[in-house]
C-alpha cells in the first residue's frame, strides 16, 4: 500500500515576487525576484540545484512550452528541467513534481517555480467570452463567473439559504480578503472595502458582484526542496518545514452527466472532497478544523471559498454561511483563511498561485508574516481548483512543522 510523502520532503527556502500589473519587469525578472529570495532563504545557489520544475499555464508566448526560460533566467547548470501545466493548479503541480522526485530519492535539492505574465497579453480576469481552442472545444458558451454563479444558486437551493444571507456572507468573505491584503506589501489589491461596497457593486453574474470575483496578476513564486536531514544539517537552528500531503483529483465527467453514485447536485466541488480526504489520510488528520491552523484556498470567487469550507471539512454541511458571518475564518478567528489576501487580493498569476499559497504557510510557520502574523501555525492547507465546478482539476497540499 502506498505510504505517501509525509515528512519525506522539506522546504529549504521559499520566495515570491510582488504580484500585480508588473509592467516594470518581464517573466524572467519575476522568476529572478522569487528565486533570489528563496535562494537567500535556503542558503544555496543555482549551481547546487539538481533538477527544476517550471509551472506556466497561459503565458506561452513569452515563456514558451519548455523549461528553457527558467534555465536561462536562473542560469541553471544544464540540469534536468521540466515545464508543467495543470490549469489553476499549475503551481502546485510544479511543487508536486519536485517533491515526489526528492521523496523518491532521485535528487537531494530541487526547485519548483510558478510564473505567469498575463497583463502584457491582454488576458482578462472577467471575460464575457474568452476565445481559444480550449474554450471553443470544451466550454464554448461558458464563462467562469457564470459557472460559479450557478454554484452559488445550487448551494442556496440545496441548503435553503436566504438570498440576502448568502450575499452578506459572500460580502464578508471579500471584505476579509481585502483587509488581510492591506497588511501584505506584496499583494496586488491592498484597498480596504466595506460590506456596503460589495453589496452595491455592479453585478457580474447574479448573485456574484464585482467584488466577489478575483482578477489576474503578473507574478512568480518558488520553493527549494530537499530532504529533512539535509534541511536540518544546513539550518540546525531553524524549524524544519515538511510536506505532509500533496494530492490531486480530476473530474471524470460524472458531474456533467449527473450520473455519479449519489447524483451530483451542483452545490459542492466533488474533486475538492476527494483530494481533501486523501490529503487528510496521508497527513494523519482526523479533525481538520481543529488540527489545521490556517488555510489558503482557491477563492476565484467569494462563493468558491465559502463552499470549499464545507468540502474540506472546515464547516458542517449547510453551516458555512453561519461560520463565515460569525468570523470563524477571519484573520482573528478560529481558522484563518487567506491571511495574505488570497487569489482575490494577493493576486492570481495562474501558474504561480499554488506556490504562493505555500509561501504564506512558510512565512507563518517561521513567524515572518509581519502585520498579518498569526499566533502559531503548525499545519496549513492549500487548495487549488482549475476549471469549473463541474469539470476541473483540484490539488490539496498540507505543509507544516516536522512531526506536527
Amino acid at each position: 500500500m502506498a505510504s505517501g510523502i509525509r515528512d519525506k520532503v522539506a522546504i529549504l527556502g521559499m520566495g515570491c515576487s510582488r504580484f500585480g500589473e508588473r509592467w516594470d519587469v518581464d517573466a524572467d525578472g519575476l522568476m529572478l525576484e522569487a528565486f533570489n529570495e528563496a535562494a537567500a532563504d535556503a542558503g544555496v545557489t543555482a549551481s547546487q540545484l539538481q533538477a527544476a520544475w517550471l509551472g506556466v499555464c497561459l503565458e506561452e508566448n513569452n515563456v514558451g512550452k519548455t523549461a528553457g526560460p527558467l534555465a536561462n533566467a536562473l542560469r541553471l547548470p544544464r540540469i534536468a528541467a521540466t515545464r508543467v501545466e495543470n490549469a489553476c493548479a499549475t503551481g502546485t503541480e510544479a511543487l508536486r513534481g519536485a517533491a515526489y522526485a526528492v521523496a523518491a530519492g532521485a535528487y537531494d535539492i530541487v526547485l519548483a517555480m510558478g510564473v505567469e505574465k498575463l497583463k502584457d497579453t491582454g488576458y482578462g480576469g472577467l471575460p464575457v467570452r474568452t476565445r481559444g481552442v480550449a474554450n471553443d472545444l470544451w466550454l464554448p458558451n461558458s464563462t467562469a463567473p457564470g459557472a460559479f454563479a450557478q454554484l452559488a444558486s445550487a448551494y442556496a437551493a440545496k441548503h435553503r439559504v436566504n438570498a440576502g444571507d448568502l450575499k452578506r456572507a459572500m460580502a464578508h468573505v471579500s471584505v476579509k480578503s481585502h483587509a488581510n491584503a492591506a497588511l501584505n506589501p506584496k499583494a496586488h489589491l491592498r484597498n480596504a472595502i466595506t460590506e456596503d461596497d460589495v453589496l452595491k457593486a455592479a453585478t457580474i453574474a447574479a448573485p456574484l458582484g464585482l467584488y466577489d470575483c478575483c482578477g489576474v496578476s503578473d507574478g512568480a513564486a518558488c520553493a527549494i526542496l530537499t530532504t529533512p536531514e539535509i534541511a536540518r544539517a544546513l539550518h540546525p537552528d531553524r524549524e524544519v518545514v515538511t510536506i505532509k500531503a500533496l494530492e490531486l483529483s480530476v473530474s471524470n465527467g460524472e458531474e456533467q452527466s449527473f450520473s455519479g453514485p449519489a447524483g451530483w447536485d451542483g452545490a459542492s466541488i466533488q474533486t475538492a472532497r476527494e483530494a481533501g480526504a486523501r490529503a487528510y489520510a496521508s497527513a494523519g488528520i482526523t479533525d481538520p478544523r481543529r488540527q489545521i491552523q490556517m488555510a489558503e484556498v482557491h477563492d476565484c470567487f467569494s462563493i468558491t471559498e465559502a463552499v470549499l469550507m464545507e468540502d474540506l471539512g472546515f464547516s458542517a454541511e449547510g453551516r458555512v454561511i453561519h461560520d463565515v458571518l460569525d468570523g470563524v475564518f477571519d484573520r482573528g478567528g478560529a481558522l484563518p483563511v487567506q491571511p495574505d489576501g488570497g487569489l482575490k487580493c494577493f493576486g492570481h498569476p495562474i501558474g504561480a498561485s499554488g506556490l504562493r499559497m505555500v509561501y504564506e504557510i512558510w512565512l507563518q510557520v517561521h513567524g515572518r508574516a509581519g502585520q498579518r502574523q498569526l499566533p502559531r501555525v503548525d499545519l496549513g492547507l492549500t487548495h487549488n481548483l482549475g476549471g469549473h465546478p463541474h469539470q476541473n482539476v483540484c490539488a490539496v497540499a498540507i505543509v507544516g512543522r516536522q512531526g506536527a
